[in-house]
């Protein structure tokens, strides 16, 4: 390989001040406050809200829902906003259905993301004390589901404050661009060839703290493009502007690129899925990762 072939990445980030750099700015406004400028409430409505709260000894929002001036959902978004916790919006939820931990933040499999966040945080600040790496998700096929998996961890994190970081670095078949909606005109691809010249990180509306870095254009070199010294640069780079850098890849079976992402990421979480994924395939997957440097941070059964 020659000299030119070997580029130092410069990805255009999104700036600190553009990008809502560490945690969500303090909202401590009342639930009232919240639910008039979101329903538009009138002074007049306002007051009969308030009888009905003193009358029944109840909160506001559960006057206001009887009142019929405010839905349930309405109620859940504005103590969202006071616990700053992402909650999205009816018209969010129809677009990002296989974000479950963004759209249905109570469900049984919303727990189940959080609990995997949060055995992953108590093992990455125990076997991490030196900082932060970033996390491939790997699996034997297709179908095993790491780009949801990816996509929900990512919400979860994002959830805790700072700053996560989606790479889309499955460059054979992306799809976080999609999952999450944001832009996939230029990518990671450009990146790694040295031809951006734009913005390619982008905000997830809707999650504070929360970013998308698509594959852009899928190129017709993949594996060569993953083993220059400028993806391991770039992820290096990521790892100390985010708290959290979370890798999406491709399916073991169509090449070394997720044992090469696993080993420029230095930590790798395997993903297998019931009735589908067979046990020589993680055995395949697991032995490629012998002799590197990357910790397997553990193994998913995903159910669904």
């Amino acid at each position: 390989m020659s000299s030119s072939d070997t580029v130092t990445p410069r990805p255009r980030a999104v700036s600190p001040e553009s990008a809502g750099a560490g945690t969500p700015q303090v909202r401590d406004r009342a639930i009232g406050t919240i639910l008039a400028e979101l329903r538009h409430l009138t002074a007049e409505q306002v007051e009969r809200i308030v009888a009905v709260q003193r009358e029944r000894g109840v909160r506001f929002g559960e006057a206001a829902v009887s009142l019929g001036l405010v839905s349930a959902d309405d109620v859940m978004h504005a103590l969202a906003e006071q616990f700053h916790y992402p909650y999205a919006a009816e018209e969010r939820r129809q677009r990002s259905a296989e974000l479950v931990a963004l759209t249905q933040p109570f469900s049984a499999q919303s727990e189940s993301f959080r609990a995997i966040r949060s055995q992953l945080m108590m093992r990455m600040q125990t076997e991490e004390p030196a900082g932060a790496r970033a996390l491939a998700v790997i699996s034997p096929d297709s179908g095993d589901g790491k780009s949801f998996f990816v996509g929900n961890l990512a919400v979860t994190l994002a959830q805790l404050g700072g700053r996560t970081l989606v790479v889309d670095a499955d460059l054979r078949g992306p799809r976080q661009h999609e999952i999450f909606g944001v832009p996939n005109q230029s990518g990671l691809s450009l990146v790694l060839s040295g031809r951006v010249e734009e913005n390619v990180i982008h905000p997830v509306d809707g999650v504070p703290g929360l970013f998308v870095l698509p594959v852009g254009a899928p190129p017709p070199n993949p594996l060569e493009l993953l083993e220059r010294p400028a993806f391991g640069l770039l992820l290096r780079e990521l790892t100390n502007k985010f708290n959290h850098v979370i890798v999406d890849t491709p399916a073991a079976v169509y090449g070394a690129d997720a044992t090469v992402i696993a080993a420029r990421c230095g930590s790798a979480l395997m993903l297998a899925r019931k009735d589908r994924s067979r046990l020589e395939g993680l055995q395949t997957l697991a032995a490629s990762l012998a002799g590197t440097s990357t910790r397997v941070a553990g193994v998913i059964f995903n159910e669904f």
